[in-house]
C-alpha cells in the first residue's frame, strides 16, 4: 500500500507595503516546487483583509510524505546556495506565519 497524499499548507499574514516583494519569493518557491517529482498541485490564493494587511495561503499537495521530504531538503540546499534566511526575511517584512502539514481526514 502506498503513503497517502499529504498537503502542506501555510498561511501568512502581510502587512500591505510588504505585500510585494513576499508575493515575488512565494512565486519563485511555487516555480520551484512545481518543478520537483511528487508535487500534483500549487496553489496560491490571496484574501485583502480590512485593517489593510493581506492573507496569503500556499497550498502545495504532495503524491506522499517522502516525496514532500525530498522538496523541502531540495529548498532547504537551494537556499543555503543562495544565502536565503526564510525566516528572517519573514521577520523583516513583518510577516507572520501558521505553516503546517494536513492528510486527508
Amino acid at each position: 500500500m502506498s503513503e497517502p497524499t499529504v498537503y502542506r499548507i501555510d498561511r501568512f499574514n502581510v502587512p500591505a507595503h510588504a505585500l510585494s516583494a513576499f508575493m515575488a519569493r512565494v512565486r519563485f518557491t511555487q516555480q520551484m516546487l512545481d518543478a520537483l517529482p511528487g508535487c500534483r498541485q500549487n496553489l496560491v490564493l490571496t484574501q485583502c483583509d480590512l485593517a489593510g494587511e493581506y492573507n496569503v495561503m500556499t497550498v502545495v499537495e504532495w503524491h506522499d510524505a517522502s516525496h514532500m521530504a525530498s522538496a523541502k531538503a531540495a529548498m532547504q540546499r537551494h537556499y543555503g546556495k543562495e544565502g536565503f534566511d526564510p525566516a528572517a526575511f519573514m521577520q523583516e517584512l513583518g510577516v507572520k506565519a501558521d505553516l503546517g502539514v494536513y492528510r486527508d481526514a
